[in-house]
């Protein structure tokens, strides 16, 4: 009986990503152009209520679209609004919102803010992270034990310190931000979700 319930608490639990794929778009005289392309490296061994949210969004489409709204020089590029960071909308709103999906409770580590690490935006309440996610242009050890890794940039960090940068302390993009044209989930690990009989 213990096995018949291990197995279907396993077909019942989502299938984890190894990484996402973000194919990321610049605007150009002539409209938009595809700058390249960034994968990240998912910890789900670090932060699995994370990886798996970020994971369920990207899987959905819900990342299609956005911009990256805050971009600060020597530091980071933030993404990841859904509610409120469509590229074509009004951008006054960009970084206030989240998804449909509940926040999510703080998995700190003692992984380190280098270059390339993904981390979850949150409000000063920590456990507050949703779907906004950044990207490091450079260390930010001051970060260490207060906000979540997630991830590591594993291809195409040349495209990420390519990204169009904000203005001022806060990073705000002026103009047309650049936008993750489309975000894939990656390495996929498929769990049979069959009912047995």
């Amino acid at each position: 009986m213990l096995k018949l319930a291990a197995a279907f608490a396993l077909l019942a639990s989502p299938a984890l990503a190894s990484g996402i794929e973000i194919t990321i778009e610049s605007e150009r005289a002539d409209g938009m152009e595809v700058i390249g392309k960034v994968v990240i490296d998912l910890l789900e061994d670090v932060a699995p209520k994370h990886v798996a949210q970020i994971t369920a969004l990207a899987a959905a489409g819900k990342y299609d679209g956005v911009v990256f709204h805050r971009v600060i020089d020597g530091f980071m590029a933030q993404t990841g609004d859904v509610q409120y960071g469509l590229a074509g909308q009004d951008m006054s709103r960009a970084g206030s919102g989240s998804s449909d999906l509940g926040d999510i409770d703080a998995e700190f580590s003692d992984l380190k803010f280098d270059a390339g690490v993904v981390g979850m935006a949150r409000s000063q309440n920590p456990n507050s992270a949703n779907s906004q996610f950044f990207i490091m242009f450079d260390a930010g050890h001051f970060l260490n034990g207060q906000y979540t890794v997630v991830g590591r940039v594993t291809e195409g960090m040349d495209v990420v310190n390519a990204i169009k940068l904000g203005q001022g302390q806060n990073g705000s993009v002026v103009g047309a931000p650049d936008v993750m044209k489309t975000v894939t989930v990656i390495d996929q690990t498929v769990i049979d979700q069959t009912v047995i009989d």
